[in-house]
């Protein structure tokens, strides 16, 4: 039943959050550059709810940890691999086309349309892959957790799917083919699920340290690279719909954490 619930979420969480993303870009240009940063906004707290509600409690708690400074070190290390990883340029969550990567005008998308094209789908099937694992070992700790942690990764892959839309549609994709490519690489998610299934139950003692990674994870993507994206909006009624959306995110994660169990 456990690898079923990992197939399962796996799936679902990949799959409706690319559906999600692709009916989003049917919505005028105008009225997507007024909600996606809402959907930013409730990803941060989603994110943040998973990492200090779910994943570090459960880790912390594990009879395999003796001294809690072990956790701590992990989400460390995790935090610093992936500051490394992103400057590598293989962990790039950009949630429009205007980015230091991708470019803002059009001379810089027609230079850069193939590569940034070739970035989005190898780095979106290795992010997708970590993302398999970290569902995994959080399902393999408990089902609910497990469920939490599917839940956080499909809020944060909504809008980040979205800007790889934006990519490969400016690198000359249809949108069926932008479509299908981004399907495909979700499948890295189900591939990085099934392995840790078998691969963790041989190194039960390993999976705190794999959930603290998930924390690191969880909370470099929406401190590093979600939460500066708000900054360009800095008027009080901005500010005050992000902290909202973002406690909206925190409770979601905290309301079905506590359902669930």
């Amino acid at each position: 039943m456990t690898l079923l619930y990992i197939i399962v979420f796996c799936l679902l969480g990949g799959f409706l959050s690319v559906l999600a993303a692709s009916t989003f870009l049917l919505i005028n240009q105008k009225t997507r550059t007024r909600i996606l940063p809402h959907l930013v906004s409730f990803a941060i707290g989603s994110l943040l709810g998973a990492a200090f509600l779910g994943l570090l409690p459960h880790a912390l708690e594990s009879p395999y940890v003796t001294d809690a400074h072990d956790i701590t070190l992990a989400v460390l290390i995790g935090l610093l691999s992936f500051f490394i990883l992103e400057k590598m340029v293989l962990w790039r969550h950009c949630h429009s086309h205007e980015c230091e990567v991708h470019g803002d005008d059009e001379h810089s998308h027609r230079e850069h349309a193939a590569p940034a094209a070739t970035l989005v789908i190898v780095g979106d099937s290795i992010h997708n892959f970590v993302d398999g694992v970290l569902i995994a070992a959080a399902f393999l700790t408990d089902i609910n957790l497990g469920i939490v942690t599917a839940l956080a990764v499909a809020a944060h892959e909504i809008p980040q799917e979205v800007g790889d839309f934006v990519i490969l549609l400016n690198s000359g994709f249809s949108r069926s083919k932008a479509l299908l490519f981004n399907l495909l690489t979700t499948l890295g998610t189900v591939v990085g699920g099934v392995l840790a299934y078998f691969t963790l139950q041989q190194i039960e003692p390993l999976i705190p340290y794999v959930l603290a990674v998930a924390a690191s994870s969880f909370i470099y993507i929406a401190v590093a690279d979600l939460i500066p994206s708000l900054h360009k909006r800095t008027h009080l009624m901005a500010t005050f719909q992000q902290s909202g959306l973002i406690v909206s995110g925190v409770l979601l994660i905290y309301l079905a954490h506590s359902l669930l169990h």
